[in-house]
């Protein structure tokens, strides 16, 4: 990352710091949305369960993104502004909570440096118009994917749809690729996975994968377009593979304990829209 910022241009200096710094603090966002995200989509799948069965509501209270206000969930200290700066208010802390002294996990600073790097690695690389704030927004949604699914094994509606709807919208006027690539791109992803999920089950009788894969490729073909796709799915198994066997191997995972494959898939997804025309074009030969 460094590197990157010597190396750039003068002009692009100021936008590069800023998204960075801007970033960080997304990432603190970013956090609240992969603890409560799967949290409320629980407690309104609890609540419809039980108004159709004309039960009380076991849930009540109000609990969004925003409210109740963060807290340590050992002894419900709430935490202040100044115990909520990215990165810093945790060193600051040593990782454990002020009241408690719990060790906090060392997961919402990697979450927030995540996101401050590829925000200013992403306006370094695509400027700060249209199209680099639309990146930004790209890889916002997947690392919230990427650490919920890692979490819950799922891929929440409200995300995957969210992105593969931009990603149309911002493929009007071709911002990355001609719209009927996008659709192309969008309809191929889903149906790749698709196939392979009903072939794996009906060779095995077991599910491979999720719907919720489907729909996050459909919408990484959404920004980028079918072309795109086979380096997707290709970077996303081998990535993959790697960790699923190092898991297996090191960590002592169950063979039968299934990995999630949304986190490869968003990988491989920012990795095809950083490099991936110049590593088709370099497999090719020919640009595209």
């Amino acid at each position: 990352m460094l590197d990157l910022i010597v190396s750039a241009p003068p002009a692009s200096l100021i936008p590069t710091v800023f998204a960075t710094v801007l970033g960080l603090l997304i990432g603190s966002f970013l956090n609240v949305v992969i603890h409560r995200l799967p949290k409320m989509m629980q407690r309104e799948s609890d609540n419809y369960v039980a108004h159709e069965r004309g039960e009380p509501l076991p849930h009540t209270d109000r609990y969004n993104l925003m409210v109740p206000r963060s807290a340590c969930p050992h002894c419900g200290h709430a935490i202040s502004a100044l115990e909520n700066i990215p990165v810093l208010s945790y060193l600051f802390l040593r990782g454990k909570c002020i009241e408690c002294k719990t060790p906090i996990s060392p997961r919402y600073p990697i979450v927030e440096l995540l996101t401050g790097m590829l925000s200013g690695l992403l306006i370094w690389r695509f400027g700060s118009g249209l199209a680099g704030l639309a990146t930004l927004a790209f890889a916002y949604l997947l690392i919230a994917m990427t650490f919920i699914d890692a979490d819950t094994q799922l891929l929440p509606d409200d995300l995957t749809l969210l992105l593969l709807w931009c990603g149309l919208l911002l493929n009007l006027n071709g911002t990355f690729v001609p719209l009927r690539d996008a659709v192309i791109g969008a309809a191929a992803g889903y149906a790749s996975l698709w196939s392979v999920y009903w072939l794996f089950k009906l060779t095995t009788g077991k599910e491979g994968m999720g719907y919720g894969d489907f729909k996050l490729l459909a919408a990484l073909g959404a920004w980028l377009g079918w072309k795109m796709l086979p380096v997707i799915i290709l970077l996303s198994s081998v990535v993959g593979a790697v960790v699923g066997i190092s898991l297996i191997l090191f960590a002592k995972h169950g063979r039968n304990n299934p990995i999630p494959f949304g986190p490869y898939l968003a990988a491989a997804g920012m990795i095809a829209l950083l490099y991936g025309r110049q590593m088709v074009e370099a497999y090719l030969g020919v640009p595209i």
